[in-house]
């Protein structure tokens, strides 16, 4: 068995099987910017190639034994399959292998001030407006996003200061590879039941990542199952944020722009610290400033930088991202694919006086589906009109014999269809000037938002 620790203080040559994946790209560059030598391979062209490529690192397209080349550690992503040329060669050869979260720990202890943002919703959200506060207040962090952050085009970025923010997932207990200085919690929901089988399960793995962490939990003390999880932890330091005024921070005297954009008075143990005015829509976005706020000012942030940097987050990628409006029809792109974040993304929406908000959601994952088809019905009845495609697979087979058909049976005036093209066409043959058309969900949705798009620029 090897150590990563161990590997990475003696080795410098290092491959990635997958190194334009979302979460494969910023490690790379953290480690491009400690001085190893890398290398890559993936199946398809991307933004994020690009962008290593422009870094000098050799990216080869198609996955082949010989593209290992004299690796002497090799990196592989989560979605890989176990027969993999490289991998396999790899291990024939008897160079260590290392699925990425364990890479991704590793990088964690190798800097003394690690910023890790876990939780059901919002972690792509809270890890960057976090960054970019703390840019703001002049610390030159280090960063790996789920999405990307406009601020600096990319979903990572090195830094110089021995800083490190960081999205901590707890799909397959992932996040327990991680060792972070800082734990922020936002919020336990039911969700990836097929891996955790119960709640409390799900529960008792935040109590363990809360338990690790060096330093310092900040969480959500608003959020039951969160303050059960971490009550059984005990040496840290802990931090509150919430709606309630029981909280270390919280907000007071919210108010609205358009309807749907939340500013508020920032409250410390009952002082007011300043006024925040939020570019991103939706009640739930107080809750993740709030927790983005914690976290920058434990971290060293002046208070006054922090909330300047955070009045200019327009969200991150995927996040309620409009990408352009045409003949009065505006057409935006979000990640939400859990019946919670379908809710708020919808209710915000609802608030921003459109003539009609079209839903078009993409499920993802038949478990997911199944375990939760009657919640993402009813949040699903909250847009005016509700486009569904076939369900994303992923990584499942449907053992739950479950179709987009029967979720589509739930909502009245619901429509499906079982492919892009037509409802790109469906959606420009019947969306009406004043309309919102979101594409929703966490699989490859947005690229109906694109079709769309290009109807419109072409007509």
């Amino acid at each position: 068995m090897f150590d990563i620790d161990v590997l990475l203080d003696s080795v410098k040559r290092i491959h990635f099987i997958g190194i334009g994946g979302a979460g494969m790209c910023p490690l790379a560059e953290i480690l491009h910017a400690k001085g190893y030598k890398l290398s890559g391979s993936d199946n398809n062209e991307t933004d994020t190639l690009a962008r290593i490529r422009k870094l000098g690192i050799p990216v080869v397209l198609g996955q082949k034994a010989e593209n290992i080349g004299d690796a002497e550690m090799v990196v592989f992503t989560a979605a890989l399959l176990p027969d993999n040329p490289e991998l396999c060669a790899a291990r024939e050869m008897g160079v260590p292998t290392f699925e990425r979260s364990k890479l991704f720990g590793a990088i964690t202890r190798k800097f003394g001030n690690c910023i890790g943002v876990c939780g059901t919703h919002g972690k792509t959200t809270v890890t960057s407006m976090l960054t970019q506060m703390l840019l703001g207040a002049g610390i030159d962090t280090s960063a790996v996003i789920g999405g990307k952050l406009p601020l600096i085009d990319a979903n990572g970025r090195t830094g110089k200061d021995d800083m490190l923010v960081c999205e901590a997932c707890e799909f397959a207990n992932t996040f327990l590879d991680l060792s972070p200085s800082v734990a922020v919690i936002l919020n336990i929901d039911a969700d990836h039941l097929e891996f955790f089988k119960t709640i409390d399960n799900l529960i008792a793995s935040f109590t363990k990542f809360a338990s690790l962490t060096r330093d310092t939990v900040i969480y959500n003390g608003d959020d039951k199952k969160t303050v059960r999880a971490i009550s059984p932890v005990e040496n840290k330091k802990f931090i509150t944020f919430g709606l309630s005024n029981t909280n270390d921070w919280y907000a007071e005297n919210v108010s609205y722009i358009n309807g749907a954009f939340p500013c508020f008075d920032l409250m410390y143990h009952g002082e007011k610290k300043a006024r925040v005015e939020l570019m991103v829509p939706g009640d739930h976005n107080i809750i993740n400033a709030l927790a983005a706020i914690a976290a920058a000012v434990d971290a060293g942030a002046d208070i006054n930088s922090a909330v300047k940097a955070l009045s200019e987050f327009g969200g991150a990628g995927r996040r309620f991202e409009i990408l352009g409006k045409y003949n009065n029809i505006t057409i935006a792109d979000d990640y939400a694919h859990h019946p919670a974040e379908l809710s708020v993304t919808l209710n915000s929406a609802k608030k921003m006086n459109y003539n009609n908000v079209w839903a078009v959601f993409q499920p993802f994952t038949f478990s997911r589906t199944y375990m939760l088809l009657d919640d993402f019905a009813d949040v699903l009845k909250i847009a005016d009109r509700v486009v569904l495609t076939e369900i994303m697979g992923s990584r499942e087979v449907n053992t739950y014999d479950i179709h987009t058909e029967q979720l589509a049976e739930k909502i009245p005036g619901s429509v499906w269809f079982d492919s892009f093209d037509t409802i790109a066409q469906y959606l420009y043959d019947n969306v009406k000037s004043g309309d919102l058309v979101l594409t929703l969900g966490c699989g490859d949705v947005y690229k109906i938002a694109k079709k769309l798009i290009e109807k419109y620029s072409s007509n």
